[in-house]
């Protein structure tokens, strides 16, 4: 990983407007907030299939692998993010 920030930096890449923007916001919150979503969203998917709601079910359910990688990248930004280099 420190590889690929010293080519970044090296080669001048900078972080667009909307990255920084998401990066700003995401960096309020602690980065359990999103594991603990998934895991939520994990109970009420196998409360909603244990009351017969199947498809509702398997619809919140796959919430969980898209909060669980908006949580990596919240704790990737926080320790390699474009402020480390910015500054």
């Amino acid at each position: 990983m420190e590889t690929i920030v010293k080519n970044i930096v090296k080669n001048n890449h900078k972080e667009g407007k909307v990255a920084k923007a998401i990066e700003k916001q995401t960096a309020k919150l602690p980065s359990d907030t999103f594991l603990w979503t998934a895991f939520a969203v994990m109970g009420v998917s196998l409360s909603l299939k244990l009351l017969g709601r199947d498809h509702l079910g398997l619809f919140i359910g796959q919430w969980a692998s898209p909060l669980l990688i908006m949580g990596l990248y919240n704790k990737l930004v926080k320790v390699e993010g474009h402020d480390k280099t910015s500054k």
